[in-house]
This record gives C-alpha cells, sequence and structure tokens, in this order.
C-alpha cells in the first residue's frame, strides 16, 4: 500500500484496510467492507476490533453464523472482551437462540454496565423469549387425578424395596388466560397468524403442503427424495415463521403493515388551496422517514411509490408543491434502495431529484440535498471522480461548520481512492480546520487520520508520525477504544518504516568506512567522498519501499 508495496505484505497498511472497511460500512457497502477486514486480518490475524467489525457486518448480510463465528474469535485472548461479548449475543439473537443470547447480555451487562446496547439487549431478548413461551404468569401448575396412587406406590416400594413406578397421572399446565392458552400452544400459530408471518411466501407453504396431499405423486419411483425435498420447504418456512413471530409481536407487525399500505384518498372533497391532499402528503413523508429510520427501508420505499402516484395523479392546482414534493419523494426512495444495496436504482431516484429542483429552480436547500445525495451514491458505487463534482459544488451551499467538515472529508477520501494524494491531505486538513470551528472532536479525529493516511502516501512519514499522535488523543478524549487500537498500530507501524529506512541507510556507510582511506591528490587534498543526502544506488536498492 505505501509507496508501492505488495498489499498484504506491509503491517502499517492494516490501519489503511481497516479504516476503509469503516468507511464501507458506513455507507452501507457491507460486502465490500468484509474484503477490506479480511485484508486487514491476513495482516494482524485475530484483531479483536477488526473481528467484531467483520461480524457486524456479516450480520447485516444475513450471515449470522459467519457473525458468530467472528465473534467467537474476538473472545479467544480476552474472554472479558465487551464488544466481543455484545456481537456474540446479536449473532445469537439473529439465530433464534434466544436464552443462549441474552446469558451473553447479561454477562456483557455485568462487565460493562454503562454499556445501554447490553440493556437494550436484555429486554428484547426478553420479550421475544415471552412472546415464544409465555410468561410465567400465564400459566400455572394444577393437580390433576387420585393422589392417593403416589402413597400406594410409596407404600409398596416400602415393602419391595424396589423403585416407583412411572406415575400415569401426572401435572398438567393450564392457562389462566386465552393469551396462556395460546402460548402453550405449537410455536407456529395459527393459519391466519402464518398467513401474516409469511406474507407472500405464504403461497409457496399451500402449495408444497397441497403437493404432500397428492397420493399420485407421493406414490411414485421418485416419491422418497421429492418428499424429503417438501416437508425440507415446509420446515424451513415454519421455523421463520416462528422466528418471525418470536422476534417481533403480531401486533407491532400488523402496525407495520398497516402504515405501508396507507393511500390517499383522492376522492375526499378538498379545502381551502389543496390544503387537505398537502396535509395529507406531509403525514406520509414524516411515515416514510420514520420507517426508514426504524430500518424498514423496503416498507418506506413501498410507501413512497404508493404516495408518488398519487401526486402525480394531482394537478397543480390541487396540489400547489406538487413538484417539491415529488423531489423529496425521489430523494427519500433513492435512500431506501441505497439502505437496500441497489445502488443503481437509487441512483436514477436521485438523478430525477436533482432534475425537478434544476427544472423548477427550487431553494438552496433542496439543491444541497440533491447534490449531496449524488455524491455519497457515486462514492458507493466507486466513481470517484463524479462524487467529487457534485460535492464540490456542493460546498457553496454549506452553511455549518458540522456539515463543511464531513463534506472535506469526503472529498479528501474520494482523493485519496483516485490516488490524488496532495489534495486529499489538502482536503483533509479543511476538513480538521472546520472540526474545529466545531468543535466536534470525533470529526477531528477522522480529519487527521485521513491527513496521517495522505503524508504516507506522500512519504512524509515524520509528519505522518506527529499527526497520527494527534488523532490518538483526540481517539481518547471520544473514548473510541476501536480508533484507539487501530491508531497505536498505525503509529508503531509507520515509526518502525523509519526506524528501517534509517538502518538501510547506515549501510553503506559502514561499507564506506571498511573500504581504504582515497589517495591524496598532488595538493595533499583527498578525494571526494559520496555525499550523506544523497544515497549510492546500493543505498537505493537495499532501502524498502515507502
Amino acid at each position: 500500500m505505501y509507496g508501492g508495496e505488495e498489499e498484504g505484505e506491509d503491517p502499517a497498511s492494516f490501519a489503511i484496510f481497516f479504516a476503509e472497511g469503516e468507511s464501507l460500512a458506513k455507507q452501507g457497502e457491507y460486502r465490500k467492507a468484509i474484503e477490506c477486514y479480511t485484508k486487514a486480518l491476513d495482516i494482524q490475524t485475530n484483531e479483536k476490533s477488526c473481528l467484531v467489525a467483520r461480524s457486524k457486518c456479516h450480520l447485516q448480510l444475513g450471515n449470522a453464523e459467519a457473525a458468530l463465528q467472528d465473534a467467537e474469535t474476538s473472545l479467544k485472548e480476552d474472554k472479558q472482551y465487551h464488544r466481543g461479548l455484545l456481537q456474540k449475543a446479536n449473532a445469537l439473537y439473529q439465530m433464534g437462540d434466544f436464552e443462549y443470547a441474552l446469558v451473553y447480555y447479561h454477562r456483557g451487562s455485568k462487565l460493562r454496565p454503562d454499556f445501554t446496547e447490553f440493556t437494550l439487549g436484555i429486554h428484547k431478548t426478553q420479550e421475544a423469549i415471552n412472546n415464544s413461551i409465555g410468561t410465567p404468569e400465564q400459566c400455572h401448575l394444577e393437580k390433576m387425578g387420585d393422589l392417593s396412587w403416589f402413597q400406594q406406590q410409596a407404600d409398596m416400594s416400602k415393602q419391595k424395596g424396589g423403585k416407583l413406578r412411572k406415575p400415569v397421572a401426572r401435572p398438567t399446565i393450564q392457562p389462566k388466560s386465552k393469551a396462556g392458552a395460546a402460548a402453550v400452544q405449537k410455536s407456529v400459530a395459527s393459519e391466519k397468524t402464518m398467513k401474516h408471518l409469511l406474507a407472500e411466501l405464504y403461497v409457496d407453504r399451500e402449495y408444497m403442503s397441497d403437493l404432500l396431499k397428492d397420493q399420485n405423486l407421493m406414490l411414485g419411483s421418485k416419491s422418497i427424495k421429492l418428499f424429503d425435498l417438501i416437508q425440507g420447504g415446509l420446515t424451513y418456512l415454519d421455523t421463520r415463521a416462528d422466528f418471525w413471530r418470536q422476534q417481533k409481536p403480531m401486533y407491532a407487525r400488523k402496525r407495520e403493515q398497516k402504515l405501508r399500505r396507507i393511500k390517499p384518498s383522492l376522492t375526499k372533497p378538498l379545502g381551502a388551496a389543496g390544503k387537505d391532499y398537502t396535509k395529507f402528503v406531509l403525514k406520509s413523508l414524516e411515515e416514510i422517514d420514520t420507517a426508514l429510520d426504524n430500518g424498514d427501508a423496503e416498507g418506506s420505499l413501498q410507501q413512497a411509490h404508493a404516495v408518488l402516484k398519487s401526486v402525480q395523479s394531482l394537478s397543480d392546482k390541487d396540489l400547489p408543491s406538487k413538484q417539491e414534493f415529488m423531489a423529496t419523494l425521489y430523494s427519500v426512495m433513492g435512500n431506501a434502495q441505497l439502505e437496500l444495496g441497489e445502488a443503481d436504482k437509487a441512483l436514477e431516484c436521485h438523478l430525477k431529484d436533482y432534475q425537478l429542483v434544476m427544472a423548477n429552480k427550487m431553494s438552496r436547500d433542496a439543491l444541497s440535498r440533491a447534490l449531496d445525495n449524488l455524491g455519497r451514491v457515486y462514492s458507493i458505487k466507486g466513481d470517484y471522480r463524479k462524487a467529487i463534482e457534485h460535492w464540490q459544488e456542493k460546498l457553496p451551499l454549506v452553511e455549518s461548520a458540522e456539515e463543511s467538515t464531513w463534506l472535506f472529508h469526503e472529498i479528501g477520501r474520494c482523493h485519496l481512492e483516485l490516488e490524488e494524494h496532495e489534495d486529499a491531505k489538502d482536503y483533509g486538513e479543511k476538513s480538521l480546520a472546520a472540526a474545529e470551528e466545531a468543535k466536534d472532536e470525533q470529526w477531528q479525529m477522522n480529519a487527521s487520520v485521513l491527513v496521517a493516511q495522505a503524508q504516507v502516501k506522500l512519504d512524509d512519514l515524520v509528519g505522518a508520525v506527529e499527526t497520527f499522535e494527534l488523532s490518538l488523543k483526540l481517539a481518547s478524549l471520544t473514548g473510541d477504544e476501536q480508533a484507539q487500537d487501530a491508531i497505536k498500530k498505525a503509529l508503531k507501524d509507520v515509526s518502525s518504516k523509519i526506524v528501517q529506512g534509517l538502518k538501510s541507510d547506515e549501510v553503506p556507510k559502514q561499507a564506506d568506512n571498511d573500504e581504504p582511506q582515497p589517495a591524496e591528490d598532488d595538493e595533499g587534498n583527498k578525494e571526494a567522498t559520496v555525499d550523506s543526502d544523497k544515497p549510492t544506488d546500493t543505498a537505493q536498492q537495499e532501502q524498502p519501499n515507502t
């Protein structure tokens, strides 16, 4: 990474790969982030903060098994590593092992009671367990049958010296309420509940169930293999339905579905100047944003599509701000598609937003939003040049130091990706200055790390050490332990490169000392030797790439 060395050979590149993985993960590029974390782990094997970061990405992609494996590896050397415990609990929860997840949430909470993630994990896991089996208050044991049987068995055992036989009459669980009765039924609920849980997959389940009832099909020559396949599919759907039911109560699921289906009532008589339609669109936008903030990108996208169709069907007279609303809806849809990993579709929506803003000469805020989103999408797609162009166009519209520091930082990151290291350093310094103006220590740390990375690329190793030391100080002030670990490793690696460079410079000097003294000329002066500031060819060959 530095000065042309093979990737993975230079220990200093760990910090670069790790930082790149962090950046990609924040942008939702989890697969690319995993690749960066994996490269970092090839350099620093079993580095626990990197393992936890990769585990989070695996979990975002639905690969709970891989997430659990990384979390467990992070705990090998330090069983009390709280971030590893949290990630293991999260992975177990995602796999449906709620009891084990609860154990690790409690274990982490005892170690770090100030860590709110453990408390939240305990609450959600306990709720999932209660949804699955019911609370203790919902059922109680009742005595059923003639208890004199036990006394007879005890008397016979004393006479014969034998063991008690297994009783026929047993205590049974009787629910106190209808809720308790539902809790002690089999884990997969009624067909009506199943339909709600599986949604469009319920049709597939019905089809497979009908196949099992087809005697002609089941009695064929390949019936055994076919039966196993169908039964496996049904078991999988039932298991997932069970997990979804446990993870989220039905009342919450029904409410979400109801929110997604909200559509405008266009037959409703208008109030003054389209007041009713404007009120409807504003309310819908709030619901769409709430769904997106809560992680329901798909639901947010569906509702945005429905509202957009309704808005498009209205006239400008019915909805005076029609064009502004359409631009906002395209923006929201683009953000939702980006959350779902659909970068190309997100780009289409954000381009439509930008075109509407420009065609209708909308406000500075609308233009700033559109340019910001376009830059973000292009950056995620790897088109850093276009990302820079749109973000630079946004720069004159920025009105706060907080926004400036983020924007300068992202432009600098793009220049670093394009190997334009002087520009990367320049924008990193601008980001640092804006962060200092905003008194934001977190962004001061991010900006200083960017500057240090650019300095390493420019072979300014001494300057990189000074900047990394500043980054470490800022990371300590913010309490970011992962950042501290990564910066310490980067400092160590860059310092070792400086030492290696000094040692390689001493090799030609030592060789010169071993050689015979140069002869004197006629005037008694010694012949000129090679300037130490200008290394010989041998020194250049032996000096490591930086």
